[in-house]
């Protein structure tokens, strides 16, 4: 658990994938990607079927550990359209159990176009003054806190090519990594990923390590 200030707000990492936001009693997760090895499965590449369980364990301990009575899911919650369909009783009872026990929004992702289950279903949400959505808007000057892109930093050390999951943060946007089980990454200083915090003068990939906060520098205005 490692507090840091964005745009004003005092948030958590909660662990290397969740977001605590303590004002708002809410935790926020990106990219859930539920019921992926089922659809991969559907198409003749046969993965375990535990991803969804082994995502919502993790977002059940996240919630343990913060406190949190409310969870804000930023978009790309199934895998595909016909994922909450196809969650396997156990899961299913999980994801209930979760839904009912806090405040619970789905925000909409570029993979969501079906049913998701219990809790309330937004395009995006504003709170505190701060944008919710799932995919950064290039030119927003509101804070905004989003998803999509599955950040990884990629570094070298001592010879060895090491990848984490990370958030991607400019002076008013901040890029949550991918939660779910199952997701990749993209390279945090990939263009597009820049481009999408735009206006910045700044770019970092932040992450947390032995408790303490890690900034990267990834990107620089011009002087």
């Amino acid at each position: 658990m490692v507090p840091f200030s964005f745009a004003g707000q005092e948030l958590v990492l909660a662990g290397p994938r969740a977001l605590y936001w303590p004002a708002e009693r809410a935790l926020l997760v990106a990219d859930l990607h539920l019921e992926k090895a089922s659809f991969f499965a559907r198409h003749g590449q046969m993965l375990p079927p535990y991803d969804s369980r082994e995502t919502l364990e993790r977002v059940a301990t996240a919630i343990r550990d913060t406190g949190a009575r409310r969870v804000l899911c930023l978009g790309d919650n199934f895998h595909d359209v016909g994922g909450a369909a196809r969650l396997e009783p156990h899961a299913a009872g999980m994801l209930a159990a979760l839904t009912r026990a806090t405040d619970w929004v789905w925000i909409t992702g570029n993979h969501d176009q079906g049913e998701v289950g219990e809790g309330t279903s937004l395009d995006e949400l504003e709170l505190s003054g701060t944008v919710l959505r799932h995919e950064a808007v290039p030119g927003e000057t509101r804070p905004e806190l989003s998803g999509h892109w599955h950040p990884r930093l990629r570094v070298n050390a001592r010879g060895r090519m090491i990848a984490r999951p990370c958030w991607v943060r400019s002076e008013t946007k901040l890029v949550l990594p991918a939660f779910g089980a199952l997701t990749g990454g993209m390279d945090a200083a990939d263009p597009a990923i820049i481009a999408a915090l735009q206006p910045a003068r700044a770019v970092d990939a932040v992450l947390s390590a032995k408790g303490q906060l890690i900034q990267y520098p990834l990107w620089r205005a011009a002087a």
